[in-house]
């Protein structure tokens, strides 16, 4: 049976095949494969995005993101979801921003994954609700929920089949790719590539957060030189071509990875991982084989020179066993119709029941005018 499902994305990040952030890369992937299998697939997100289903644009003031302005696109994006919800047929709404509490829809069936660490969401969420289903995408972000946490079953992210299609010869950079901001510790993986004399490039967003161009500013640019350059953000096929010729991918991390889909991105293309023990990254590393887990910027230093001595098959089998764009698609589209077919206030269901499910209806917003859909320029 064919689905109508509306997508949400995270409303100040575009979505596409050259998505940055690993949710919209997440999302990006589960619209193609809406469309690839038959199925209908509306996306919620900011202009700009290019979506393989039917973009809803969703307009973002220019500038800084502040407070004020998050409340306003928030606004927004509540009415374009009860705009849509009132005039199409929708059978699931998928969430995927941070920030999804502030635009939760009323009666429709959502989903809501949460792709970021669990204590970086309001604790109500957690409790039973009517209509709303919550998940996370590993096991060890899983085991941090809190207690009486109603939640789905983890869903594992897998990566772009490209990617292990990719052959590059190795030109011994190391890479980092990720949102520029402190969290991410990108001034620590620039002194640990000063240290081990090995070459740094950096692919990623600055987003226009006081904070993170604050950041960037004062404790990033100061440690940049010819031999550890920014690049701004990539492309996917310039991305896929620096992940596979890099000697590794450095992911120094200050807050707990939940997936880390940089990390499987990169062993799909046969590049080993240096990384910090935050989160899921030791599930996905596996130390000494697929790349090195450190505690420091001396250790991380000596696993970026140690790195080339990894075996990039290695890696890339790891990486085909066990994140498989196949295997995360299955799990969704089943889950889709699954839910789908739970909710009781669609199609006449009676409700049948989905393991481990929780219960939650929204804060509801009332329809205003209608926005338009039109389909991607993909």
């Amino acid at each position: 049976m064919a689905l109508a499902v509306l997508s949400v994305a995270y409303p100040f990040a575009p979505v596409g095949p050259d998505a940055v952030g690993g949710a919209e890369q997440v999302l990006s992937a589960l619209d193609e494969a809406l469309v690839r299998h038959g199925h209908r697939s509306l996306v919620i997100a900011c202009e700009g995005s290019k979506p393989a289903g039917e973009l809803v644009p969703l307009p973002v003031p220019a500038g800084p993101i502040d407070e004020a302005v998050r409340h306003q696109v928030w606004a927004e994006l509540g009415r374009l979801i009860a705009a849509v919800a009132a005039r199409e047929h929708v059978d699931l709404v998928h969430l995927h921003g941070i920030d999804f509490h502030a635009y939760l829809p009323e009666r429709v069936p959502t989903l809501a994954t949460l792709h970021l660490p669990l204590d970086w969401y309001p604790d109500w969420i957690f409790q039973r609700r009517p209509n709303l289903w919550l998940h996370c995408v590993s096991q060890a972000q899983h085991r941090t929920a809190p207690a009486g946490a109603a939640l789905l079953p983890p869903i594992e992210n897998g990566v772009p089949r490209k990617l292990f299609e990719t052959r590059q010869r190795k030109r011994g950079h190391a890479l980092v790719l990720s949102r520029i901001c402190p969290e991410k510790g990108i001034h620590l993986a620039l002194e640990a590539s000063r240290v081990a004399d090995v070459p740094l490039l950096i692919g990623g967003k600055v987003f226009p957060y006081e904070a993170h161009e604050r950041y960037f500013r004062d404790e990033v640019t100061p440690l940049l030189d010819t031999r550890r350059r920014f690049l701004g953000p990539l492309g996917f096929n310039r991305k896929r071509r620096l992940l596979a010729s890099a000697r590794c991918v450095v992911i120094p991390s200050l807050v707990a990875e939940t997936s880390s889909l940089t990390a499987m991105e990169a062993l799909a293309c046969g590049t080993p991982v240096v990384a910090f023990a935050n989160g899921a990254l030791p599930e996905v590393v596996e130390n000494g084989r697929t790349g090195f887990i450190v505690k420091d910027v001396s250790e991380m230093a000596k696993a970026i020179a140690a790195a080339s001595t990894l075996d990039p098959a290695v890696c890339r089998a790891a990486a085909r066993e066990r994140f498989s764009p196949e295997r995360m698609e299955r799990r969704y589209l089943d889950l889709y119709a699954k839910l789908a077919d739970a909710a009781p206030t669609r199609r006449g269901s009676k409700g049948a029941s989905v393991p481990g499910a929780s219960d939650v209806s929204g804060l509801g917003l009332k329809p205003g005018q209608e926005p338009p859909i039109r389909p991607s320029s993909r």
